[in-house]
């Protein structure tokens, strides 16, 4: 579980990310797990977009994408999602609890 100060911490990082994953029409299939599994391998720290398609709420895409892939939810802000998963060797180092 993430504090707020680790939360605040990501938030930083991630505001000049761009979007990896997208979701949309198929809502959270297992591709889009897939998809979010690989990324979160090699970035840690990754953005998803919900596209206007997707027909299930944000934070219930976010819920699943998060118990899906194991990773921490960083933020919901409009139709972005901010997800965390530490790597097995992590590259980032957040600040303590």
């Amino acid at each position: 579980m993430l504090s707020g100060k680790q939360k605040r911490f990501l938030r930083a990082l991630g505001h000049g990310l761009k979007p990896v994953i997208t979701v949309g029409k198929s809502d959270v299939s297992e591709a889009v797990i897939r998809e979010t599994n690989e990324a979160l391998e090699s970035h840690e720290l990754i953005k998803v977009k919900i596209l206007e398609s997707c027909l299930i709420d944000r934070h219930e895409v976010a819920e699943e994408l998060c118990t899906a892939a194991g990773a921490e939810l960083a933020q919901v802000l409009g139709r972005t999602l901010l997800l965390y998963r530490a790597a097995k060797e992590p590259r980032l180092e957040l600040p303590k609890k």
